[in-house]
């Protein structure tokens, strides 16, 4: 593979994860392979392998004799979402405060003045964006092969549908920006003093921040009715 293609490659694959994660791409969406290949001058081979990469990091999926499309968002990923968010999040922190090297600590303190300057002035998608790299940063910092391709596959649904989130309404939800750039300040400071019960607390109260805003707009009936959890109390 020439230099080229391989730039070109990279080049559609930022382009796709970018338009995924802001939702330019809708969920279930199906993928316009020829006019990618004229956009990044791509043969069918590469294109395919981008695709491919793409698939197995949990942007696409395949279908058999219909082509390539954006992974959907149905009940049963949102009910997953949800219930493996929190354990996940939390996990992955308690582990951030314990591996996290300088280097990591650097990069995550620039991401959080990026993600202080979108909310600033930023577009919805930016802020978005500043706080899906935010948790990465902290999914490469725990450094266990088990837990981070769980927790890059669940970024990027929390990206998708938390882009509500960062649209505020109302001025609650504005207040509670603020709030979450708080919380980011926090979790920096529990990793870079090595506090893993700090971290994993405030993975928690983190979720719980967007949680109630991000369900309201994708579960209007609530997550606990959608989830079954108090399938007793709605019947008495």
């Amino acid at each position: 593979m020439t230099d080229s293609t391989r730039s070109r490659k990279e080049r559609l694959a930022t382009h796709l994860r970018k338009s995924i994660l802001t939702l330019e791409l809708m969920p279930g969406s199906d993928l316009d392979e020829v006019r990618l290949s004229e956009q990044f001058a791509l043969s069918r081979t590469p294109l395919r392998e981008v695709f491919r990469d793409l698939a197995g990091e949990g942007y696409l999926s395949h279908r058999a004799n219909r082509g390539v499309r954006v992974s959907e968002l149905s009940h049963t990923t949102l009910r997953a979402f949800f219930q493996a968010a929190p354990m996940i999040y939390s996990a992955v922190l308690q582990l951030a405060a314990l591996n996290a090297t300088a280097a990591q600590i650097d990069a995550l303190k620039e991401v959080q003045a990026r993600f202080l300057q979108a909310l600033k002035s930023g577009s919805v998608a930016e802020r978005s964006l500043a706080n899906y790299r935010f948790h990465e940063i902290t999914g490469e910092m725990s450094g266990n092969l088990y837990l981070l391709p769980s927790m890059q596959r669940l970024l990027i649904d929390h990206a998708r549908i938390g882009m509500t989130f960062y649209r505020p309404q109302t001025q609650e939800m504005s207040n509670n920006l603020g709030t979450a750039s708080s919380h980011h300040d926090a979790i920096i400071e529990a990793i870079e003093s090595r506090n893993g019960e700090a971290a994993g607390r405030l993975a928690m109260e983190h979720w719980q921040l967007s949680r109630s805003q991000i369900e309201s707009f994708v579960m209007p009936d609530g997550l606990d009715a959608q989830l079954g959890l108090y399938s007793e109390k709605k019947s008495a």
